[in-house]
């Protein structure tokens, strides 16, 4: 008798948590305050001489950073407390839009002084995005987690349609003056959700990792995690011909069905619906296809939604086609986002979403530039439905190129399982590089089992700290195998004692644990001599 696979949670779920709930509510009126600062900008240098050239400039300002911080951001994120970073950060923040609201109140705002503050946002952007993606994982249960990723970008996806035509109706009204205070508000409401939230404390045995040895650690991580590199792939192959309906969308309502600003806002609310309804069948979707499945339904939607934006005239059939492209965006976001999550421990969680992050900025910024460049040179119509081919494409690919389906199901937990070294002087935290040795005895009858098993072993290794990692046979020992790994220094290889294993390794390393040779005191610990 087999038993039911238990139901995915409700969208709606994480929602019950009070923590959380109160954040998801402060992050969705700050994703509104950032839209309506964006018109608001565009609204001062409308006017100015150069207008095109400084209205694209607000989105430089506002993007750039991200592309430029979003690694050392998430480096940052993973040696400090997250609440503190983000706590000073989103005061600083609403410190800056307060300078704006009142350099524009007093008739000071220059292109200059606007597009410098708004770079310094941007900044405080991308030094808060990986930190509060990051703790989203400490304020929900792990099976939660994919319903996190619909909220949040859910959020974002209402931000994006609905922060724009609030804008534009109270800068006809009172001018940009209250634009930028409701947004410097907007920040206040983060600030006092993060103040109620009591982060448990926690104790650190290690002294932090030093920036540059911490970015090396990541980089290790995710050249050791092929379900994490194939994850960036596929965000790459949904989000670079993606983008070209985004970026030529404005042109679609202006040449296409002749609409004005009203009926481009009007498309935009569209994309937000459907994003709105995607969140509310997610939990539906879930139970009935694997993550692979949705990322390819998601691809052939959004390329029929495209398809019919550069073919179709009609208002109606397009913003129908439009409400199914918002569907298919945040399901295939969520989708991406929550696997990233669910395969990162949280030792390098901040580190592994800055890279999701910033491939999937870069695949938007690039890819706008490139379906722009094609629209000038071919036109609007071709480029859409390049755009569109691209996607079946990236749709069909899912048959060879799956994400992992089973990413809820892994034990990321800390696991210290590794026996505490043998030593006879404690080496200093700078000392190294470190290589240890550990010998296996295998029978032959088992030596296909063995070497397949230290396939995983290896990569656990190297994501874990490892700078090499080499299986060796003995040829003056029967039947023995002898692993090797080395590690940048001693605080390394304590880190990976100590910090980085998790339940999952642990699980591969019982596959071989009874090849080992001895006991711990067989394991040999070599510290690398100064030249002198």
């Amino acid at each position: 008798m087999t038993t039911a696979a238990p139901k995915p949670p409700s969208t709606w779920a994480p929602l019950r948590n009070r923590v959380y709930r109160a954040l998801w509510i402060a992050q969705l009126v700050s994703n509104l305050g950032t839209w309506m600062q964006t018109v608001g900008a565009q609204w001062i240098l409308v006017d100015q001489p150069n207008a095109a050239a400084l209205v694209a400039f607000v989105q430089t300002a506002t993007t750039l950073p991200v592309m430029l911080l979003s690694i050392p951001s998430g480096v940052i994120a993973d040696l400090v407390d997250r609440r503190r970073l983000l706590l000073g950060a989103q005061t600083t923040m609403a410190l800056l839009a307060a300078t704006l609201a009142v350099t524009t109140a007093t008739g000071h705002t220059t292109p200059a002084v606007l597009l410098t503050l708004l770079f310094l946002l941007g900044c405080g952007q991308a030094l808060t995005a990986p930190a509060w993606q990051a703790i989203q994982p400490e304020l929900v249960p792990r099976e939660q987690i994919p319903s996190v990723a619909a909220l949040g970008s859910m959020s974002m996806n209402i931000g994006r349609a609905v922060g724009p035509a609030i804008a534009g109706v109270l800068v006809s009204l009172s001018g940009p003056t209250l634009v930028f205070t409701l947004n410097a508000l907007s920040f206040g409401a983060i600030v006092a959700a993060l103040i109620l939230w009591r982060r448990p404390s926690t104790e650190r045995s290690l002294p932090s990792e030093r920036p540059l040895a911490a970015l090396q650690a990541g980089t290790r991580f995710i050249r050791a995690a092929p379900a994490i590199r194939r994850v960036l792939l596929r965000s790459i192959l949904f989000i670079a011909p993606g983008s070209a309906l985004w970026a030529l969308l404005p042109v679609v309502a202006r040449d296409g069905l002749h609409l004005g600003s009203s009926g481009y806002g009007l498309m935009l609310g569209a994309l937000g619906a459907g994003a709105v309804l995607g969140a509310l069948a997610l939990s539906r979707v879930r139970a009935l296809l694997t993550p692979t499945r949705q990322l390819g339904i998601a691809a052939v939607l959004f390329g029929v939604a495209t398809v019919g934006a550069a073919l179709l005239n009609a208002v109606v059939p397009v913003l129908l086609l439009l409400v199914c492209a918002g569907f298919a965006w945040l399901l295939a976001l969520s989708t991406l986002n929550a696997t990233m999550q669910l395969l990162l421990p949280g030792w390098v969680r901040a580190r592994g979403l800055s890279v999701y992050m910033l491939v999937f900025m870069g695949g938007q910024a690039i890819g706008s530039l490139v379906w722009g460049l094609v629209a000038g040179a071919f036109g609007v119509v071709a480029a859409l439905l390049a755009a569109a081919v691209l996607l079946g494409c990236c749709a069909l690919s899912t048959l060879w190129l799956p994400i992992r389906h089973d990413a809820d199901a892994l034990d990321l937990t800390p696991a210290a399982f590794w026996p505490e070294p043998q030593l006879v002087e404690e080496p200093s935290p700078a000392d190294g590089p470190v290589m240890v040795l550990r010998p296996y005895d295998v029978p032959p009858e088992h030596v296909e089992d063995f070497l397949a098993a230290m396939v995983f072993v290896g990569r656990s290794r190297q994501r874990t700290g490892a700078m090499e990692w080499r299986l060796y046979r003995d040829v003056g020992v029967v039947d023995r195998y002898v692993e090797a790994f080395v590690v940048r220094s001693w605080s390394e290889h304590m880190q990976q004692h100590q910090v980085r294993l998790t339940a999952q390794d642990q699980l591969r390393e019982s596959a071989v644990a009874r090849f080992a040779s001895g006991d711990e005191t067989t394991i040999t610990h070599l510290v690398a001599v100064p030249p002198r």
